[in-house]
């Protein structure tokens, strides 16, 4: 029998969320997550540009029915996330701390991840009251213009945080209508995996969000270039964001650049909400 001082310790490994399930990479491999101090304290899967692939399909799928959903069950949605986001604070915390994060650090992370899902629940059926107009036009006509989700949004997370660039990215695409696929943050992919047991757990639909943990020089070219990716957004420089306008570019994808610091409250604004929407105009005759 292992002593405890020779015993070989089994690490987690962190899956991705792709419809709604929980697959290993079809390509079968993973990468060590490290602490602050270089210490090996989980295994996450490296996500493939076919798992990248799979995870569109099924976000693609699911985004009619998500949009279909009235603005207020979107927000209850939502809202129902917070609550098991704050049911599970004791596991976030300890996947924050091992990643680097100090306890008063982790704490006001996570506290402010929880009031962002309920920032924009609120927002759910009202913003649309603020971006809608009706025009004025020279017939006898009603003219009006709405925001519509665009469909399937990418979104590359921030390397620095854990959480809260998750939860900022996230709840603004999903509250207007749109389904997403998201990259996490490379080095610090826990949270993110095991927000993807939140969402299963919650009353999101598979496949409105799905999320990838690995290498965002492997999948970059094909997140900008894919044709079925309505929108990304993301927080780049250097190569990264050459890569992202030159591929994007190519297929007239709407590139959302977001470097903010997500912990501020004025990162969280019902503009995050029309950035992944369009508008819609429509005419109708008076009197009909």
């Amino acid at each position: 029998m292992a002593t405890k001082a020779n015993r070989l310790e089994i690490l987690k490994t962190y899956k991705l969320y792709i419809d709604g399930k929980f697959p290993r990479s079809e390509s079968g491999r993973h990468y060590l997550v490290k602490s602050k101090n270089g210490n090996g304290i989980a295994n996450a899967c490296l996500a493939s540009r076919k798992d990248l692939r799979d995870a569109i399909v099924a976000a693609r799928k699911a985004q009619d029915a998500w949009a279909a959903r009235s603005a207020y069950n979107r927000g209850q949605i939502l809202y129902r996330i917070a609550e098991m986001l704050e049911g599970r604070k004791a596991q976030f915390m300890e996947e924050m701390i091992a990643q680097g994060y100090t306890v008063g650090q982790a704490t006001n992370e996570l506290q402010s991840s929880i009031d962002r899902l309920v920032h924009y629940a609120g927002w759910s059926d009202k913003y649309q009251a603020i971006f809608s107009a009706v025009n004025p036009v020279d017939s006898s006509h009603f003219n009006f213009s709405v925001p519509e989700a665009m469909g399937v949004v990418g979104i590359l997370c921030e390397e620095k945080s854990a959480l809260i660039g998750l939860v900022s990215l996230i709840a603004p695409a999903i509250v207007g209508g749109n389904t997403c696929v998201v990259l996490s943050s490379e080095s610090k992919p826990l949270c993110a995996s095991t927000f993807g047991e939140v969402l299963h757990a919650s009353d999101v639909p598979a496949g409105v969000v799905n999320i990838l943990t690995g290498s965002r020089a492997e999948l970059i070219k094909t997140y900008a270039s894919h044709m079925d990716v309505n929108a990304l957004v993301f927080d780049a420089s250097g190569e990264s964001l050459k890569t992202i306008q030159s591929e994007a570019a190519a297929n007239v994808k709407r590139c959302i650049h977001l470097m903010d610091d997500w912990s501020q409250a004025k990162s969280q604004s019902p503009y995050h909400i029309m950035n992944t929407q369009e508008i819609k105009t429509t005419w109708h005759p008076i009197g009909v």
